[in-house]
Parts: structure tokens; sequence; C-alpha cells
């Protein structure tokens, strides 16, 4: 079967129109569209480029079942078609994955000896120090929660929807699938082609309300 694999919604309106599926058909995703959301999804940023997103893939309708009693039987796990565990791996900081990030700057012909130099020297020292969060876990979730937006965003533009949900019992799910200690689930995501009940719009704050000039609380406003 051909798939056309241009978005066929584009960036603003796929932005506009992603909301959480709260019920999905049991349409397959084609898996060339899936491949691609996954890896526009791993072109997200990441401190140090360290990538510490991992995606468990779960499609087996045993295995959304069982995801599913870990998720307070929520519907969206067991109809959607593609169900991500999103996790932050705290390993991202050991210089074994530092050395493969050096290696990837390599291939693409960016990495110098002095910024790997700088690389395997100064990113110990921040994990060490970490000012700006008090968990390793917390700098994980950061980093994975930007990969997953991407992923409802590129997802949408192919006409895919989703529902991110932080509805399950973290425990059960690392001891179901296996997932290692030093590895935190981050939420899961649903992926396929939304039905009934469609969620609405429920609208957001305006820019005055989240937005400040300069200082916090300083009112902000676009300048003519």
């Amino acid at each position: 079967m051909f798939v056309e694999m241009h978005p066929y919604i584009g960036l603003i309106e796929a932005i506009k129109q992603r909301r959480a599926a709260r019920a999905f058909k049991s349409d397959r995703i084609p898996e060339v569209i899936l491949q691609e959301i996954l890896e526009l999804a791993a072109q997200a940023p990441s401190g140090f480029n360290l990538q510490p997103w991992r995606f468990i893939v779960v499609k087996s309708q045993q295995n959304k079942e069982k995801l599913q009693a870990c998720a307070f039987n929520q519907r969206q796990i067991s109809e959607a078609p593609v169900v991500l565990i999103c996790c932050g791996d705290r390993r991202a900081a050991e210089m074994a994955n530092i050395t493969s990030v050096i290696h990837l700057g390599d291939d693409q012909g960016i990495m110098t000896p002095s910024y790997a130099s700088y690389m395997r020297s100064s990113i110990p020292e921040f994990f060490r120090n970490h000012p700006s969060f008090d968990t390793m876990e917390a700098w994980t979730n950061r980093h994975t929660m930007l990969a997953v937006a991407y992923m409802m965003i590129v997802a949408k533009s192919f006409g895919v929807d989703s529902s991110p949900m932080e509805g399950f019992v973290s425990t059960q799910v690392k001891q179901a699938f296996q997932i290692p200690d030093e590895v935190d689930i981050c939420c899961l995501l649903a992926l396929g082609y939304a039905t009934e009940p469609f969620k609405s719009y429920g609208g957001r704050f305006s820019t005055n309300q989240v937005c400040f000039s300069e200082t916090y609380g300083e009112p902000f406003e676009v300048d003519g």
C-alpha cells in the first residue's frame, strides 16, 4: 500500500487542531508514518545533546491490556493502535552516553578534540552540581517531554491523534515492562485516529496572563 509521506496539515493548524483524544478507532497507523513520527520526535533538543528519552512502543493487544491495568483502566490504552511508554534514562549523564554523543558529533563532522574534552569534563560537573534542577529525574522528564511535544505535533500533521496520560502507577508499569531502575516513566502517549467522544477545546490563558515583561509580574504587551 502506498502511503503519502508529506504531512497534510501545516504546523500552525497541527498545533491548533491537536486535542487529547478520549477514544480511538481500531484503524492501524501505517508503519511508515509511525516510523516518521518517532524519528522526527527524536529531533527534539536536549541538554548537551544527551537525548535521555526512551520510548517503548506497545502494539499488541495483550500488552496494551497489561498496561491498561497499570493505568487506572483508561480506555484510550486498549483502544489506540499504538501506546508509547515515554521514559527518561538517568544514565544519559554517564560517560558511556557522553562518549556516544561525541561519536555522533564525529559522524556529523562537527566535533573537535577540544569540545570533546570539554564535554567529558563539564557534563559530569554539571550533573554533580545540578544548579537548575533538584533531581536527575526532573532533568530527564524535562527533556523527554520536549520529545513528546514534538511527537504530538508531528503526529497531528499526519492526521494521527494522541492522548498524553500521567494517570498510571509507575512501579506497576516498570515491573510489567521490565523497565530498569535507572529509567523513569514520564508519561504514556496513545496514538491513533480519534473517534467520539471528542474532547472540546478548553481554551487557553491569554499571553497577558502567562507572559511577563522583563521581570515576573510585570505586564507584557506587544510593541505597537
